[in-house]
Parts: structure tokens; sequence; C-alpha cells
């Protein structure tokens, strides 16, 4: 029987189990199996042209310049600078010589509060928020101590990346910063 797809060499031996077959085997039109935390793509762009202006702090910038040099659609560009001029991330000058620029400098602006100013408060679960009326289980839910730590431990990472850390180059593949776990959850 042939299949289209991917089977990883080490698969092949014949003292491999069934189920080793199968967890390596992936036809071409199934999902990537990684798990992913996303941002939603107007937090993605929002960072993208936080970035753009961090690079070049010393000038401000029209909607129209940042979506031709990030290469975003215009009216995306333009709801983003709105909401973020809004939470005073940034600053907007109307007139023919107007634009926008950083509020303050990008080593005072974190990943956080442009997360936060776009999609709201840095949550995983709705029981670590504030409201916590979505959850029926809250009560006696046994893993909310633990989501509690993570929500921190994610919230605290974003923190510690500012703006001039994301404008900074760094070379393709390589992590600025060294990996180590964010947090423990149990001894």
């Amino acid at each position: 029987m042939a299949f289209r797809g991917e089977i990883a060499p080490q698969a092949v031996s014949r003292e491999a189990p069934v189920r080793t077959l199968a967890r390596v085997f992936r036809p071409l039109w199934a999902k990537p199996t990684t798990a992913v935390i996303r941002l939603t793509k107007q937090t993605d762009y929002g960072i993208v042209l936080m970035t753009q202006l961090a690079a070049s702090s010393d000038s401000l910038w029209s909607a129209t310049d940042l979506s031709v040099a990030t290469r975003l659609p215009t009216p995306m560009v333009s709801k983003i600078l709105k909401l973020l001029v809004r939470s005073e991330l940034l600053d907007s000058q109307r007139g023919a010589k107007g634009g926008y620029s950083l509020s303050r400098p990008a080593s005072e602006i974190s990943v956080a509060e442009i997360i936060a100013a776009l999609e709201g408060p840095i949550a995983m679960t709705e029981c670590v928020e504030e409201s916590t009326d979505e959850c029926s289980y809250e009560s006696f839910c046994g893993a909310r101590a633990n989501w509690q730590t993570i929500n921190q431990a994610v919230r605290e990472a974003l923190e510690g990346i500012t703006l001039s850390d994301m404008a900074a180059p760094s070379p393709l593949g390589q992590a600025t910063r060294p990996q180590s776990p964010l947090v423990s959850l149990g001894s």
C-alpha cells in the first residue's frame, strides 16, 4: 500500500513497534503536531510595527510608510496604530509633517505591554484572569494554582523582553537569551 507522507529512517527498523510507526508517519495533508500558543495576527503585526518604530526612533512614521516598510496591509496598520496610541505606547502628531513615534524609549516598553494593549490581559486560561466568571469548575479545580504559576512565568518572561531587545539584530536561529526553564511545577 502506497502512502504519500514522511517516514523517519528509524521507523523502518524491524524492532520498531507499530505504535512508533504510527507516531512517526505523518501524511502530507496532516497539520503539524507541534502545539503552539498563538498570538492574533493583529498582535503579531503590532509587535512588527513597534519593532520598526524602535529601529528608527528618531523619526515620525505615517501609517502608509509603516505599511510599505513592513509590507503589512495599510488598513490593519492604521487600526493597530490607533490602538497603540490609545494605550499610550505611541504618540501621534497630526498634520502634513505628522506621524507616529514611540511614547517612551524602546528600552522602557516591554513586549507584554504591546500584547496587553492589543489583546487585553495576558492569561493562558480564563481562570487566571481577574474576572473568573467563566469557569464553573474553579472552586474545586486542582490545576488552578499551577495555571497561575504558568501564567505568571509567561507574563514575567514577556515583561523581561523590551522593544529594544526586539529591534536589536540577532543571528538567525540563535537565541539572544540563555535557555533555561521558566517555571518549576514541583520538586
